[in-house]
């Protein structure tokens, strides 16, 4: 019979959710996740969207942080069960129509060899920065993304008060554009380094959050794909939450989070259900849903209502063609450089700059053009996603979830297959083959879909809320909520809407994981990341 008295209850079973539920589960606590979808995972979803036995990363594919997220070493699924992710030697390529391509290689050398077709000026920039974004991430972003936001005007006094510190300053203030304009001269150069920095959502003349440009162009070099699929992450961290006494519920509408006497003890069910929470109850849900939604806003302090309904969500959401292949795709640029073919994220469609640019405002002006995007062939580095001989693809477009002349709801008629056409005719440019011939069928996810799937993406907000500098760091989603702590006791945050954001980073559930585990006086079983002892011994964090 299931119990409904638990220590602590989840609610949303997306990443961070269970993140957080893995730890607290084996730190001894009873804990219940419950989650709207039937599937588990949020956005670490991989489904057979086109024919059965293609599997297909329907929303995560690559991911950034495996090499920093304290979660993948505490939990050890790599040790415990059979987690792997593939790390392909050339991670971003852009092919252009002249036959070359812009390669972006695990091995520095090797990037800036590719570079160097273009400028040797680059090349030389680019290992600089290499080196120095590698010693940023190292000393500082990687460790304060697993930490707990401070207070803008303290953070920034603090930066001032290490080399690394200043540095990331100096940079935070410009535009990503400006940016790599300084550092780079070629214009396929800049092309691909805007598109890195930029490709997550952050807009790409907008001037106060560019420390993540280093960041992401860190990444650009070190992003993985999961074997097996995403999802397969999500059902390990399950198999781990119930292996330790966790329970899930799926398929579960969670009506309100109960309050009593100022203090969160509970969740009920829209069938009636209550479920009882004696130390916390934690959402991973934004903050529109928690806040306005799962809890009565006329019992809330007005300010704090205020912050919340001042939450915006991105501009740019995602358009995106999952394809079922009878081979993978042979680039023309491959005829003489054939490990272009082994690339693990392409970027295509774009020949200049200022192209990507006009894409990008033709999203502001809700415009769909042909433009560019990344795609991604899973099965190359993972034949498991796909029968014996068949390939999986993977064509991902930044678009403008209102659309001009229509709103959100025009992506329900014929223009949805008409861009798919027009996104597929693009990678033909490049890859030919990629054709009637050898596409067996293709699944469209439009950012109306992403919205309609994912209740906590409103617009298609693939990471549930903006980055602009007052949705970041101390400020996400708000001041009254950015250390996982809400103003109702017991009431914890800890998905992407807070600190440090999306992109299966798994920070909210690890930080608000030490958090609870504070507050409850419990003895943690995990210890402090290396990184951050030595970000604090140094007095950087």
């Amino acid at each position: 019979m299931l119990t409904t008295e638990y220590d602590g209850i989840v609610i949303g079973a997306g990443p961070n959710g269970l993140t957080l539920a893995a730890y607290l589960v084996k730190a001894g606590l009873k804990v219940l996740l419950i989650e709207k979808r039937f599937e588990i995972g949020g956005g670490l979803a991989t489904e057979q969207v086109t024919i059965p036995g293609f599997l297909h990363n329907t929303h995560a594919i690559y991911m950034p942080m495996v090499d920093y997220a304290p979660a993948f070493q505490d939990l050890e699924l790599d040790k415990v069960y059979d987690l792997k992710f593939v790390h392909p030697p050339l991670v971003m390529a852009m092919p252009l129509a002249d036959g070359r391509f812009v390669g972006l290689y695990r091995d520095v050398e090797k990037t800036c060899q590719s570079l160097a077709q273009f400028s040797k000026n680059d090349a030389a920039a680019y290992r600089d920065l290499y080196h120095k974004f590698r010693w940023m991430m190292d000393e500082y972003l990687g460790p304060a993304t697993y930490m707990l936001p401070k207070p803008t005007f303290e953070a920034v006094l603090e930066m001032e008060h290490s080399e690394v510190g200043r540095a990331i300053a100096e940079i935070r203030i410009k535009s990503p554009k400006t940016l790599i304009e300084e550092w780079f001269e070629d214009d396929h150069v800049r092309t691909l380094m805007l598109y890195a920095a930029c490709m997550w959502g952050l807009e790409y003349d907008l001037d106060g959050i560019s420390f993540l440009v280093p960041l992401l162009l860190d990444r650009a070099v070190n992003y993985r794909l999961c074997v097996g699929g995403s999802h397969h992450l999500a059902h390990l961290l399950y198999k781990f939450i119930c292996e330790n006494g966790g329970r899930v519920l799926t398929s579960q509408l969670v009506k309100r989070i109960v309050v009593e006497d100022g203090k969160a003890t509970g969740v009920e069910l829209e069938d009636g259900r209550i479920f009882k929470a004696k130390n916390f109850v934690a959402s991973s849900l934004d903050p529109h849903q928690t806040f306005l939604k799962l809890v009565d806003p006329a019992t809330l302090d007005q300010g704090f209502v205020q912050r919340v309904k001042d939450w915006q969500w991105e501009e740019i959401s995602l358009f995106d063609v999952h394809l079922a292949l009878t081979e993978p795709p042979r680039f023309k640029a491959a005829a003489n450089n054939p490990e272009l073919n082994e690339a693990f994220i392409y970027l295509v469609g774009y020949e200049s700059e200022a192209e990507l640019i006009e894409h990008w405002n033709a999203i502001r002006r809700g415009e769909l053009i042909a433009g560019g995007f990344n795609c991604c062939f899973p099965t190359v580095h993972d034949p498991s996603q796909a029968p014996k001989g068949r390939h999986t693809g993977l064509l991902s477009q930044h678009a403008p979830y209102k659309l001009k002349d229509g709103g959100g709801e025009k992506w329900y008629t014929a223009v949805r297959e008409e861009h798919a056409q027009r996104c597929l005719e693009v990678l033909r440019r490049y890859a030919p083959n990629i054709n009637e011939d050898t596409i067996l069928w293709y699944h469209v996810s439009t950012p109306l879909d992403i919205e309609n799937k994912f209740a906590d993406m409103v617009r298609g907000s693939i990471k549930q809320g903006a980055y602009t500098p007052l949705q970041m760091g101390f400020m996400r989603p708000n001041e009254y909520c950015s250390q996982y702590r809400t103003p109702i006791a017991q009431l914890y945050v800890c998905g992407a809407s807070v600190y440090p954001g999306g992109l299966i980073l798994l920070g909210g559930g690890y930080n608000c994981a030490n958090v609870i585990a504070e507050d409850l006086g419990l003895e943690k079983w995990w210890r402090e990341p290396e990184m951050i002892t030595r970000a604090r011994e140094k007095g950087v964090l």
